[in-house]
């Protein structure tokens, strides 16, 4: 039986061969994007096409906006999986309900378009299969949803009354080679543009532009399908196509994205060009572009908005590389198919590394033990060698593009090897990239996923087993860091490692942007929440951004982690080290500022740090600083350290700072210890200094005039981030859902004894499980000097602790009023043992709801690391609570309790409560990135042991 068109495994019919993607030549060109016509019908099988003929009546129909996809448009709803296929797995064949969008589109020519040469109509990326005719012709159909399809339509335009047609369907063949690790969202998402080809137009070239970093020159040859000539101003070029010339220019980088403005002129067509001089090689066993080393601070980046979807705009995609520019990333990963091409532009423009990877990925096929994969089997070759040839045709005249990437998660086979090959032909210029195969027959380079810090360490060391070939290539870990929830940790330990073996050569983030749409009842919705048959639940929110592009706590510890600029102080010699970790840029367009900062009324003191700015990459230089200030009282001093922008740039404003440290400059002077006040007993009630504790149970009711909602008490349980809960697939022990089945959530708090003596009180108690024989035995001991409550807490534990704690502190409850909160410590933000790069010590203050990181799925969050003293005040300059630590803790605050933080599945299911629950914490165990990656580093685990902490309560604020 004959296969539909959208069932076939051809990568389509009627389209011309794919070119190079360019904007803004001097040819007519009309844009056919927004609103147009559209009906839904939910299958494939027995539509008429009736609706394609002229005059066709579509008044009745509904209306999208193109680019757009119609089920964020109110029809139909998103699906969201990670590898498994939304329906059964039978390639080529798609569910019989398989919903089908009609779209209809009038136009008339503009004014003035001229009536000589030809026309094409190009469309940019349709998801999953599109079937095209204009004005009643059929014009063909085509798949490969990310790709650019063009036809010839000349013959068939009008000065009036065009009519566009299409129909896309939701599932095709296509899709078996699209299963990305996304929402499916059918639609025609990109751009639709007729384009005017006047006579002696160029169809394709190729900008061809290397670097001689030894000579110090560029040499550039444009290949034209067409002849013609090109000219570079700047250079004084003015050579025909297909020649070359050198001439001394400045090299092409992601640190100094060095451009010349350039034109391609043939007979009938000018097109700008913009070319970069840069040479991508292999050199002895590294990647190389002119002639040094790079070292990818790199990210995976779907295309995502939470409201369009697919669907970026040019404004959104500007953001995107701005922002990964001012958070010190280099390279971009386009995870798992090209970008819109203006993306590639501002790649170009603002100066990223760029790994581009095919429209390809047949992760599904996992399940079926790779069986029927499509990448090898030779009918869906030709579908293969089109989605290869139509990336690198497009994508070839970006200098920011230096490796090609075959697609990921798509097994082996004899496809891929025939990209490979393709590739190789026509573009021997570029790297080749491919994770999938660890022979690594057919790449550049050996590629993992979330290989763990010790695998990762070998492989530096050239210790690594398999091919011999393979030992002799360098390494790049594709993947790595999972940013799913609170996370990802470890990013630390893995950089030091990146710069300690020359042959690891960096990684990249998964992924840039956490995928929630946005949803009237849940704020922003992710897998499961339309309803869906199969689902991967919030796994598709893992990235380094909020759905609307904030930052996230682990976009900033990456920035800092991979700042390109190192600083080391020594507080003997008072001399602090400035070096350069720039692959090729001195530190010319930086300036350098030194800040002491006490622990204190005292104001800051700051200066300029006289770096030199010549300072070349690798190199370092040790600046002699002033001599600190004397702090009131002999209160810790501060140096904080950093490096601005102090030259105008395209990607951030001035003094936006790109590196920076903190260091201790003077000890932390001991905590006073409050003893001295004798306990006094009424009835059922204890006072102790300002402290008033029911005399039965030991609890503390109130401080001074402060009436607490909770006592505090120990606390070992947080509600388990996606990393504490872990994939089912890895190796490492998932100790979120052990934690729960150990019952650490409900933990019994058994009274063994009040003693009141002459200098305080002690309450004994024994915290455990139920059904468990495991235990913490904890001591409260508590004393006054007459105005602050100091807390003494001893920790013993009792059994068999074959788990770590998730943290070891105490918890308490304070009115609502006291809701905001002063500290000296780590902030802003939050820190854990292995996510604190971030984190700078200072003094802060915010309110408790600014406190929240709002994760998509909420999960533990907020705590501040480092801290020393903390304040909840009822607003900022009101009275409160001072709670000092001894040694430093982490603190965390909000406005709801770990049961209903951990009952909840969205963010619109957290409301403020009539209490400011606070966590004084002595220990957190780390975060690790085992949503997907390894778990938590040994050296960040917390484990049952005693422990000895204390507290000390005063009161804050007016009058205080």
């Amino acid at each position: 039986m004959e296969l539909p068109h959208h069932e076939d495994v051809s990568p389509g019919t009627g389209g011309l061969a794919p070119r190079a993607w360019y904007a803004g030549s001097d040819a007519a060109v009309l844009s056919l994007n927004g609103s147009w016509r559209f009906r839904l019908s939910p299958g494939a099988h027995g539509l008429d096409e009736s609706f394609a003929a002229a005059g066709f009546d579509a008044a009745a129909w509904d209306e999208v906006v193109v680019p757009g996809h119609w089920v964020l448009q109110g029809h139909g709803a998103p699906v969201y999986t990670n590898q498994m296929y939304p329906f059964p797995v039978d390639p080529p064949r798609v569910p019989t309900q398989n919903p089908t969008g009609d779209h209809l589109r009038g136009f008339d020519l503009p004014g003035g378009w001229p009536a000589d040469g030809d026309a094409v109509l190009r469309f940019d990326g349709v998801e999953s299969c599109a079937r095209v005719w204009l004005n009643g012709t059929l014009l063909g159909d085509f798949k490969g949803s990310r790709l650019p399809h063009e036809f010839a339509v000349g013959h068939l335009l009008r000065p009036e009354g065009n009519v566009l047609a299409v129909r896309v369907h939701q599932w095709s063949s296509g899709s078996y080679l699209e299963d990305q690790d996304q929402w499916w969202l059918p639609g025609i998402f990109r751009d639709v543009t007729l384009l005017h080809r006047p006579e002696g137009a160029a169809r394709d070239f190729f900008t061809h532009a290397s670097y001689d970093h030894e000579a110090g020159t560029g040499t550039l040859r444009v290949d034209s399908d067409v002849p013609g000539r090109v000219t570079v101003p700047e250079l004084g070029v003015d050579v025909a196509t297909g020649q070359s010339v050198t001439a001394p220019v400045e090299p092409w980088s992601a640190e100094r994205p060095r451009l010349y403005d350039a034109e391609l002129a043939t007979a009938g067509e000018r097109i700008p060009l913009r070319v970069g001089f840069r040479t991508v090689a292999l050199t002895d066993g590294l990647i190389t572009v002119n002639g040094r080393p790079l070292l990818f601070r790199g990210v995976n980046r779907h295309e995502f908005h939470p409201e369009k979807g697919r669907a970026l705009d040019r404004a959104t995609m500007r953001a995107d590389v701005q922002l990964m520019k001012q958070n010190n990333i280099n390279a971009v990963r386009t995870s798992h198919y090209p970008p819109h091409p203006a993306f590639l532009d501002l790649c170009d423009e603002l100066g990223l590394w760029v790994i581009d990877e095919c429209d390809l990925e047949t992760h599904g096929f996992t399940m079926l033990g790779w069986r029927g994969n499509p990448a090898d089997d030779d009918r869906w070759t030709p579908a293969l060698l089109d989605r290869a040839a139509r990336t690198v045709e497009r994508d070839k005249n970006h200098p920011s593009v230096i490796i090609w990437s075959l697609g990921n998660e798509c097994g082996t086979g004899r496809g891929l090897r025939a990209m490979a090959a393709w590739i190789r032909d026509r573009d021997p210029d570029r790297l080749l990239h491919y994770e999938g195969d660890p022979s690594c027959q057919d790449t550049d380079m050996y590629s993992r996923m979330y290989a763990d810090h010790a695998e990762v360490e070998r492989i530096g060391r050239g210790e690594d087993e398999g091919p011999e070939a393979r030992r002799r290539l360098p390494f790049v870990l594709c993947e790595y860091g999972h940013a799913m929830g609170n996370g990802p940790g470890g990013l630390r330990e893995y950089q030091d490692l990146f710069e300690r073996y020359e042959r690891l050569q960096g990684g990249f983030i998964w992924e840039w942007i956490d995928h929630g749409l946005l949803h009237p009842a849940f704020g922003y919705a992710y897998g499961g929440d339309f309803g869906e048959e199969l689902h991967d639940g919030n796994f598709v929110c893992d990235g380094l951004c909020f759905p609307d592009r904030s930052p996230s706590p682990g976009l900033l510890d990456y920035k800092q982690v991979i700042q390109p600029v190192r600083f080391t102080y020594d507080p003997v010699s008072g001399t602090v080290s400035v070096t350069n970790l720039y692959d090729f840029a001195d530190l010319a367009e930086l300036a350098f500022e030194w800040t002491y900062l006490a622990d204190g009324p005292a104001h800051p003191v700051s200066g300029p740090l006289d770096v030199p700015p010549e300072l070349g990459p690798g190199e370092s230089v040790e600046l002699k600083l002033p001599d600190p200030p004397q702090a009131a009282g002999g209160a810790e001093i501060r140096l904080h350290v950093s490096a601005m922008v102090c030259e105008e740039t395209n990607w951030t404003s001035l003094d936006h700072v790109v590196a920076r440290a903190d260091f201790a400059v003077t000890p932390r002077p001991p905590v006073p210890v409050a003893t001295g006040e004798r306990p006094r007993r009424s009835g059922y009630d204890v006072a102790l200094g300002p402290g008033r504790f029911d005399a039965r149970t030991g609890e503390l009711r109130a401080l001074a005039d402060v009436t607490l909602t909770a006592a505090p008490r120990l606390e070992v349980w947080r509600v388990p981030t996606d990393n504490d809960d872990g994939a089912p697939w890895q190796p490492d022990t998932r100790y979120g859902p052990l934690w729960r089945k150990l019952g650490l959530d409900r933990m019994q708090h058994r009274l063994d004894g009040v003693e009141s003596d002459a200098d305080g009180l002690t309450v004994r108690t024994r915290v455990a499980p139920a059904a468990r024989d495991l235990a913490l035995r904890t001591v409260y001991r508590w004393t006054s000097d007459g105005t602050a409550l100091r807390l003494a807490v001893a920790v013993t534990p009792e059994g068999d602790w074959e788990v770590p704690l998730p943290r070891l502190g105490i918890r308490l409850g304070l009115p609502a009023a006291l809701g905001y909160a002063h500290w000296f410590g780590g902030g802003p933000g939050e820190a854990y043992p292995d996510t604190g790069s971030a984190s700078c010590v200072s003094r802060w203050n915010m309110d408790v709801g600014r406190m929240q990181t709002p994760y998509v799925r909420p999960q533990e969050n907020g705590a501040r690391a480092d801290v020393r003293w903390a304040e909840l005040r009822d607003g900022f300059d009101g009275a409160g609570v001072r709670i000092v630590g001894d040694p430093e803790f982490w603190f965390s605050a909000r406005r709801w309790s770990d049961a209903e933080l951990d009952a909840a599945a969205h963010r619109t299911d957290l409301k403020p409560g009539p209490a400011v629950w606070v966590h004084l914490d002595h220990g957190q165990r780390g975060i690790g990135s085992q949503s997907c990656g390894p778990g938590v580093l040994s050296q960040h685990e917390l484990h049952a042991e005693p422990a000895e902490f204390t507290f000390t309560f005063a009161m804050a604020g007016r009058g205080r």
